[in-house]
């Protein structure tokens, strides 16, 4: 966890101890949200939307879970190759739908298709099957 440390030397990271009612919080949001994201009867835009914040909560947790806070969104995807061991390949998905979501949200374009929405959910349950391990009795919650 080097890379952690060096990012919270640098103030780009906050060390901090993670409650365990946070951490617990944070699974049962990730995970409502990924099974939301799967209906097909909802619109595409909606199923990002909810795919791309269980993603955030999921990334969210594993860094809290390892004593860290961070403010940046991004930055708390792309440590996931550090606190999980998510493949590079992997959180880059999740940075491209970070690029999206902000395009959306800040300019109003929401450029979306079924791949990216289904490659958005692939990762989200590789972040959760990794996440949930750390307390395996907080994912049951």
């Amino acid at each position: 966890m080097r890379e952690l440390d060096n990012l919270a030397a640098t103030g780009q990271l906050k060390k901090e101890i993670c409650a365990p009612s946070e951490f617990s919080g944070l699974l049962r949001s990730g995970r409502a949200r990924l099974l939301d994201a799967q209906n097909p009867a909802l619109a595409l835009e909606s199923r990002f939307d909810l795919a791309y914040n269980a993603a955030h909560a999921l990334s969210l947790a594993a860094l809290r879970w390892h004593g860290y806070r961070s403010e940046t969104r991004y930055l708390v995807f792309q440590t996931l190759q550090h606190k999980l061991g998510v493949a590079a390949k992997h959180w880059r998905v999740l940075a491209k739908c970070h690029e999206r979501r902000n395009l959306s949200e800040y300019e109003g374009q929401l450029e979306m298709d079924e791949q990216l929405l289904s490659d958005l959910l692939a990762v989200t349950e590789i972040v959760w099957s990794k996440v949930s391990i750390l307390d395996p009795e907080a994912a049951r919650k």
